[in-house]
């Protein structure tokens, strides 16, 4: 089986759109992963994925770099929190927010700490999804090393952490704020009227063509005035085609009247 087969295959039997990947990048890594799993080739590779759920996931593991940290480009989320959430918090008490391809969960717990610190006691809607269930699993549990934490005050360790053998775990009331599920950006459909969704360092990984089409869906989710938040690594080229305006460096508001699409 060569490499195109391979991708058809995986894309027939477990609807993952392995075209949508850079492919240098994407064939790299699955020959490096073909020699640590001491495999004859991509037939093999098939097989034992079709054969074995937890290969699938273990593949997913690998092939998705599940890089997680809290507050990661500290910079940014400063500005998340002094600006951009505040602006949204003057015109809707409730926000509807979305953290795609979370993870290990550090990413949408950092939102639920500003939320409470921002809007004390006060519940928003705050889902968060990947496309491994394997890390969604570690996501719910919300246990961190100390690396991960390395953003994080003293003062927010000890109001939202605990310490568990040399762990930090975040304690399970904020765990319940946010609602994690598996979805796929590249195939599942997406939710609508999101007032923040945060996507950042995922796009990196796809080809120009799913960027562009990965970035009509997630301007179709927000809601008028709504909020795309990216990594620093990635850049929207044609947002003014997709009715983005450039609000700050990361930061994208979509344009349009409150009540009506842009």
């Amino acid at each position: 089986m060569d490499f195109a087969r391979f991708k058809e295959m995986v894309r027939q039997h477990f609807r993952l759109d392995l075209n949508s990947y850079k492919e240098t990048q994407l064939k790299r890594r699955l020959d490096a992963y073909l020699v640590r799993q001491q495999l004859a080739g991509y037939g093999a590779l098939f097989q034992k994925l079709k054969d074995d759920s937890q290969a699938y996931q273990s593949f997913l593991d690998y092939l998705t770099i599940n890089v997680s940290e809290f507050f990661r480009d500290p910079e940014r989320f400063r500005e998340l929190e002094s600006i951009i959430l505040p602006a949204l918090l003057k015109e809707k008490r409730t926000l509807k927010i979305w953290s795609a391809g979370c993870a290990t969960g550090a990413e949408p717990y950092s939102v639920a700490i500003i939320l409470e610190e921002l809007t004390p006691g006060h519940l928003h809607h705050l889902e968060a999804t990947d496309i491994d269930q394997n890390i969604l699993v570690k996501a719910k549990e919300g246990r961190y090393p100390p690396e991960a934490v390395r953003n994080v005050s003293p003062q927010r360790l000890a109001r939202f952490f605990d310490r568990e053998n040399g762990f930090y775990v975040i304690n399970e009331k904020f765990r319940r704020r946010v609602t994690f599920r598996r979805h796929d950006l590249l195939n599942d459909p997406f939710g609508q009227g999101y007032d923040l969704i945060l996507c950042r360092n995922v796009t990196i990984y796809f080809t120009r063509e799913a960027q562009d089409r990965l970035n009509e869906k997630l301007v179709r989710a927000l809601a008028p005035e709504g909020v795309l938040f990216i990594g620093g690594s990635e850049m929207i080229f044609n947002y003014h085609q997709l009715g983005l305006e450039k609000v700050r460096t990361c930061f994208y508001r979509k344009r349009g009247a409150k009540g009506g699409e842009s």
